[in-house]
């Protein structure tokens, strides 16, 4: 028997300790992410790999202790630099100009630069159609797209036939979904909830106030947007308001809102499977104590026209006027907002990131960090709010991206800090992938300064 055992121990003192491991050999097609440390958005575990890409995927996922053969590859220094899936932003908005005009070029890569690699433009035109098929075969250089119809509100569609047709003319024509606007009409809007049903298209966005929230929630909408209709809905039905009276997204309403109700409303967001898309920048730029002075004059104002940003000024002072704007009563209303947008992450269907871009003084793109700042002020973590850009959006839409995992389409944001110490790291990211497509550091600045200097 020692026999035996000091054969098996000569064996593997020859050839065991002595065999080489196999040397992957990369090719000229792939591009690699070599030592980087991975952001895993479902558990916030931190792993350091090697990411590589082919064409529009990710094609592996391998331990630093593989044999790698980097000659023919492109490869992507990573060490100390993190990876993590782009972002989505869920309610963008896009230039209803055709594909090839410059300010439509723009405002893609003005995203792209900030991480967006997904967007649901939330106002759709004809032009998007052919836009969002030139994106998705890579054509242009832009996030993925999703667009949704023309807006469907109280002057285009003033009765149930009007309804049914447009429902069925925008699913024909292959949007992505409805847009809904304020002003339907209750019996108008139950219409278009049967439409849609038969015509397999889905709605999102605004909730009309003759409609209320309370029956929009029970009545199927893919998405809630702004947190419409909510601050009404915390209104006691004693008080007697006449719903038309509301204000800006419920302000009117805020001495008499009954923050007890938020469970009640949150509970059928979650049952009727009803996703928030808070956009609460809009509300803490646009409506907002801040003055118009100060934010236009932001250094990422610059990519925006002159003309663009005179607009903004102007509509945000005749807002705050014409509301007859109180900072007090807004504090109220904010902290409403704050309690409502935690109570839906944790207990309601979940939130989806977006910041209603470009709106007053929401820059694309850079406005999604104010966006995540104000999730971090209703109460929410760093790995929370990066998952209602990164998965939830990719389940939302059943889409193939969202993660990093082998087989997925690679988008990808490389950072030199880890965005789960302080979100605000992906405000400088080192390169911005979007499937499969990598822009550099280098690519992004200089872009950016051709943008900027347009608008001097």
């Amino acid at each position: 028997m020692k026999n035996h055992f000091l054969a098996l121990f000569i064996i593997v003192a020859l050839f065991g300790f002595n065999a080489k491991k196999e040397t992957r050999v990369l090719t000229a097609d792939q591009i690699i992410f070599k030592d980087v440390n991975i952001v895993d958005v479902r558990s916030g575990a931190i792993t350091p790999s090697h990411v590589i890409v082919k064409g529009r995927e990710i094609e592996q996922i391998l331990s630093l202790e593989e044999e790698i053969d980097f000659a023919e590859a492109r490869v992507i220094e990573g060490k100390g630099n993190y990876l993590l899936p782009g972002l989505a932003e869920m309610h963008a908005h896009i230039p209803d100009k055709p594909w090839d005009d410059p300010l439509v070029q723009e405002t893609l890569f003005l995203y792209l630069s900030n991480g967006i690699t997904t967007i649901r433009g939330m106002l759709g035109n004809d032009v998007h159609l052919p836009l969002r098929e030139k994106a998705a075969n890579q054509e242009i250089l832009s996030p993925r797209i999703y667009t949704s119809s023309p807006s469907l509100n109280g002057n285009t569609v003033t009765t149930p036939e009007e309804a049914r047709k447009k429902v069925k003319d925008y699913a024909e024509a292959g949007y992505d979904f409805l847009k809904l606007h304020p002003g339907i009409r209750k019996h108008v809007f139950d219409t278009l909830v049967i439409a849609s049903k038969e015509y397999g298209i889905s709605y999102a966005g605004h909730v009309s106030n003759l409609v209320r929230i309370r029956h929009a929630l029970e009545n199927g909408y893919q998405t809630i947007d702004h947190i419409d209709g909510f601050v009404e809905g915390l209104v006691p039905e004693e008080a007697g308001v006449n719903p038309t009276e509301n204000g800006f997204f419920g302000y009117n309403f805020t001495d008499l809102a009954d923050s007890n109700t938020i469970p009640e409303l949150v509970a059928l967001s979650k049952k009727n499977k009803v996703w928030v898309v808070p956009t609460q920048s809009l509300f803490e730029r646009w409506f907002s104590p801040i003055p118009a002075e100060k934010l236009v004059n932001q250094e990422e104002m610059q990519y925006m026209s002159p003309q663009t940003r005179e607009n903004w000024v102007n509509s945000k002072n005749n807002l705050t006027k014409a509301d007859n704007f109180d900072e007090v009563k807004w504090k109220q209303f904010n902290q409403l907002r704050y309690q409502l947008i935690k109570a839906l992450q944790e207990d309601g269907q979940g939130l989806l990131l977006g910041s209603d871009a470009p709106q007053v003084f929401n820059v694309p793109g850079f406005s999604i960090h104010h966006e995540i700042q104000g999730m971090l002020a209703a109460g929410l973590r760093p790995l929370e709010i990066l998952q209602t850009g990164t998965i939830n959006p990719a389940l939302f839409f059943d889409g193939n991206f969202g993660e990093i995992e082998e087989g997925m389409e690679a988008d990808l944001i490389l950072l030199k800090e880890n965005p789960l110490d302080d979100l605000r790291h992906l405000k400088a990211p080192l390169g911005v992938m979007a499937r499969g497509q990598w822009l550099d550091e280098k690519t992004i600045k200089e872009k950016l300064s051709e943008i900027a200097k347009k608008y001097e």
